[in-house]
């Protein structure tokens, strides 16, 4: 393969980036094609084996949520490590403590808004732009990937995420954007309980909980972080199972 054939497939991928940049008609499943989804999404986010794999774009997510807040308060990222054991953690630098405890508290929440806003998106007729913007998201990340198991997910996540770009069927778009969503706001449940039992049955590992991390640098109990965590996930889990309820036509 020459310089050329690897400009093709660039100039290609992009073209395809680009098309998903429309608005198509919004999904519109039958019960039976609801329960699918909702089976498939579940398969990846609940057994073990599974989420070996799915949770480590779980983490992405989070640390991506660390990452966003933090450029919004105009603190700077120095860096994103990811861990195979799906552990993670995001650097960055900038004056003020309300910057950092703002950064600090968006990383559980955000794969539920992730997946909120997928499932949103999927009924609303978004979902080629929702793959597209997270195809190219998940590029940029290996920009600030500092170690070599992060590199590895990052560079996995990225190739999977153009891939379904590439390959995904239109008429399947809008199932796979719900699946994902889904499982993303699944994946947040199960992180929080993950991180509730940090606090309560094993809090050797309570320097690495972001509750605690909170709670050192405000003073704020590590109970109200945790409470605040979970209220943004639920709030998450309640429009999204409004949107669902609303197109399924079940009573609201």
């Amino acid at each position: 393969m020459d310089l050329n054939d690897l400009q093709g497939i660039a100039a290609e991928w992009w073209s395809r980036i680009l098309a998903g940049f429309h608005r198509d008609a919004g999904l519109e499943p039958t019960l039976l094609e609801l329960g699918l989804i909702l089976a498939v999404a579940l398969a990846v986010s609940v057994p073990r084996a599974s989420w070996r794999y799915f949770g480590l774009f779980v983490t992405m997510v989070h640390e991506l949520g660390h990452a966003f807040a933090a450029l919004t308060t105009g603190r700077l990222v120095k860096g994103i490590h990811l861990r195979f054991d799906q552990s993670g953690a995001m650097m960055s630098r900038g004056s003020g403590r309300a910057g950092a405890v703002w950064a600090g508290f968006w990383g559980y929440p955000v794969p539920a808004v992730v997946g909120c806003v997928l499932v949103l998106a999927a009924f609303s007729g978004w979902s080629s732009l929702a793959l597209s913007v997270s195809a190219l998201l998940l590029l940029a990340t290996l920009l600030f990937i500092r170690n070599a198991q992060g590199a590895v997910i990052a560079v996995g996540l990225a190739l999977a995420s153009s891939l379904l770009v590439w390959f995904a069927p239109a008429a399947l778009l809008g199932h796979l954007t719900l699946a994902l969503g889904i499982g993303l706001l699944v994946g947040s449940v199960r992180d929080w309980l993950n991180l509730l039992g940090v606090h309560t049955r094993r809090r050797h590992q309570l320097a690495n909980s972001d509750a605690h991390i909170l709670s050192r640098r405000t003073g704020v109990p590590s109970a109200l972080w945790l409470a605040g965590f979970a209220a943004v996930i639920m709030a998450c889990w309640v429009l999204a199972g409004m949107a669902v309820a609303a197109v399924a036509g079940f009573p609201a």
